[in-house]
């Protein structure tokens, strides 16, 4: 299983020794994780102090590098330049996608997101017809903006109707802040690999976004991530700690269905070179969309 390695420990140093990733604090090391085994950093401590070589070795493994604020929400990540050997061709054919099939693709993310918003609520014992029917009603682009009705619904029945979304708030939004985090590095990693670019997005678009396709990508596996924190609020653990971030990072060797069979989250990075194929037949909301409405 590849590891997110978490760096969360004030004052710490971290460098790259010998092929491992070494932390250490007051010059006495504390770890080490071979570079080839890591799927991803998330660095949200004070006084962190990296050796450059760090960032160089990560970028060859199309390793990303999430730098979160207080929150545990990133606030930026190191990219690779060079994530596949046909990256050139595959921007080309990323940026001339047409606005039409961005669209469709769009309404295709929407739908299994709302469906496995669906899931996730009869996991826990709620009703979830409602969100086959809202699933049924979004159009090319999402033009009603049925997702946000369908959050709104959501969290009211997931959480409870006192709950609301806050990304800057404690406690369980801070919860879903960093499982979040998690899932946006791991699918940066796999569209570095497949030699796109995280800020040529299907939907978000905001300028200041430079993950925009990733947040595209990530949506049908946000209630993944919900899910996960209700196990964790449910246990009474209802902030950031050690044995909650350790329990959400687990979650990367969590198997799903792919066309090849059950394969960890981790592992979903099989993308084809050509953009339309890619974005239509391999994306996670396509495999998330199949294997619920088997």
């Amino acid at each position: 299983m590849q590891r997110v390695v978490d760096l969360s420990s004030d004052g710490l140093h971290v460098a790259v020794h010998r092929g491992f990733l070494t932390v250490s604090k007051d010059r006495e090391e504390m770890g080490r994780v071979a570079l080839d085994d890591i799927g991803g950093v998330i660095a949200h401590a004070h006084g962190l102090t990296w050796s450059n070589t760090v960032f160089v070795r990560l970028s060859e493994r199309a390793v990303p590098v999430v730098l979160c604020a207080a929150n545990h929400a990133p606030v930026a990540c190191v990219w690779p330049l060079q994530g596949n050997h046909l990256q050139g061709r595959r921007l080309n054919a990323q940026v001339d996608a047409s606005r039409p099939l961005a669209k469709r693709i769009w309404r295709d993310i929407v739908v299994a997101k709302i469906r496995m918003q669906g899931a996730v609520l009869a996991s826990v014992g709620a009703e979830p017809g409602a969100f086959d029917m809202l699933a049924r009603k979004v159009r090319s682009g999402d033009p009603d903006n049925v997702e946000a009705q369908a959050a709104r619904r959501y969290w009211q029945a997931f959480m409870g109707p006192d709950f609301r979304r806050d990304q800057d708030g404690e406690g369980v939004n801070a919860l879903l802040n960093y499982g979040y985090t998690v899932l946006r590095a791991i699918i940066s990693r796999a569209i570095c690999a497949a030699g796109l670019h995280p800020s040529i997005g299907l939907h978000h678009s905001n300028r200041a976004n430079a993950f925009a396709l990733a947040d595209d990508l990530m949506e049908p596996y946000r209630p993944i991530v919900d899910r996960a924190v209700y196990n964790l609020v449910q246990d009474g653990l209802r902030e950031v700690s050690p044995k909650a971030k350790t329990a959400l990072v687990t979650l990367t060797a969590l198997d799903l269905p792919a066309p090849q069979g059950m394969s960890p989250l981790h592992m979903q990075r099989d993308l084809h070179s050509n953009w339309r194929r890619f974005l239509i037949r391999r994306t996670w909301a396509w495999i998330c969309l199949r294997h619920l409405t088997r």
